[in-house]
């Protein structure tokens, strides 16, 4: 099992790991700027900030944050947008060395110098589906998942709110929409299945069976088996809000994943208060509600998109909270224990050996 974490708050980049059975905070680093994605591979972290009236920010370590060197930040095309760059919003690495970015607006980066320059993908920013995007819970549209299939790092998939699901099959070059079953209940009946309104959430893909993809959308939770060809939705006998933004698939078992259900938009806590996790083992058919060891209702924990991540193993979790709380759940989620109730809101957190 992966033994440390990084979570990245609305006050700086946290450094919990596990040493003889306790966990415990090993490090802050900018200490007062929000954390908006972050990104390790092995000695390697990233972070991007979200740096208020200074804009956004990436920095680098090659030592687990002993040291840290500051890096380009992507930017976009002057005179197509009258609006700057918001954030960072996700990172990804593939198999091949590239560094990829998803922002705040709906634009996507590519590096090739761990970094050091960025370039945008043209081929995905002039769409002409882009003028139908529209923002979730921020003003403009955003890049938030992107999945590098584990068997060829040219092909990206990746999640848009609200602009639905986009595959490329030649690093970037050309995309199509996969977003086939999913539907959206905060349009008119004529434009609820519409491709290029949907809002995915969050995405996650099984590494072990690629093929196997999960989505926490805005208004459900749906399951592709078939390599995108189709998005089912769930329909569990477990009662589950159909609301949430976070979902995580296991890395060796396609039939397995786990959501954190909360009270559509407006509201944004936990169904009448009560906080737990849901698993499937079976392919969505039905669910486990798992909160042994999370606060008894009425509880007001939301999970982000990106707060939610399972270790290498499939056996340990670990989510944090919009109020301050991280948890590490093992066995797959049956036994939870908190780690601290005094942190900043949580955005996004990862495993780290």
């Amino acid at each position: 099992m992966q033994n440390g974490l990084l979570v990245g708050s609305r006050k700086g980049l946290l450094h919990f790991s596990q040493v003889g059975g306790a966990w415990a905070l090993r490090g802050h680093h900018f200490k007062g700027v929000q954390v908006s994605a972050t990104l390790a591979h092995g000695a390697r972290w990233y972070v991007a900030l979200r740096n208020g009236h200074f804009g956004p920010k990436l920095h680098a370590s090659d030592d687990g944050g002993a040291s840290w060197q500051e890096l380009a930040v992507p930017a976009l095309p002057s005179g197509d947008t009258d609006k700057p760059l918001d954030q960072i919003w996700t990172l990804a690495l593939g198999g091949d060395g590239v560094l990829w970015a998803g922002c705040i607006p709906a634009g996507l980066f590519r590096s090739d110098d761990q970094g050091r320059s960025w370039q945008l993908v043209e081929s995905l920013w002039r769409r002409p589906e882009r003028s139908k995007w529209f923002g979730g819970g921020f003003d403009d549209a955003g890049i938030h998942s992107i999945l590098i299939d584990p068997r060829d790092p040219s092909s990206l998939v990746l999640g848009i709110s609200c602009g639905g699901v986009w595959r490329s099959r030649d690093a970037g070059q050309s995309w199509d929409k996969y977003s086939r079953g999913m539907w959206a209940a905060y349009m008119p009946p004529e434009g609820r299945e519409d491709p290029d309104i949907q809002d995915p959430h969050r995405l996650a893909q099984c590494q072990a069976a690629p093929g196997v993809f999960w989505c926490q959308h805005h208004n459900g939770e749906f399951r592709s088996d078939d390599d995108l060809a189709n998005w089912r939705e769930i329909a569990p006998s477990t009662p589950l809000s159909s609301f949430g933004f976070a979902v995580a698939a296991h890395p060796h078992d396609p039939q397995t994943a786990w959501f954190v259900p909360a009270e559509v938009d407006q509201v944004r806590v936990p169904h009448e208060g009560d906080f737990y996790v849901l698993r499937t083992r079976d392919g969505g058919a039905s669910f486990d509600k798992l909160q042994q060891g999370l606060p008894a209702a009425p509880a007001f924990h939301l999970i982000y998109r990106h707060a939610l991540a399972v270790d290498d193993s499939g056996e340990r979790l670990a989510m944090a909270s919009t109020t301050g709380s991280l948890w590490v759940g093992e066995q797959q989620g049956e036994q939870w224990s908190r780690l601290s109730a005094e942190l900043p809101p949580v955005y996004c957190l990862q495993f780290i050996p």
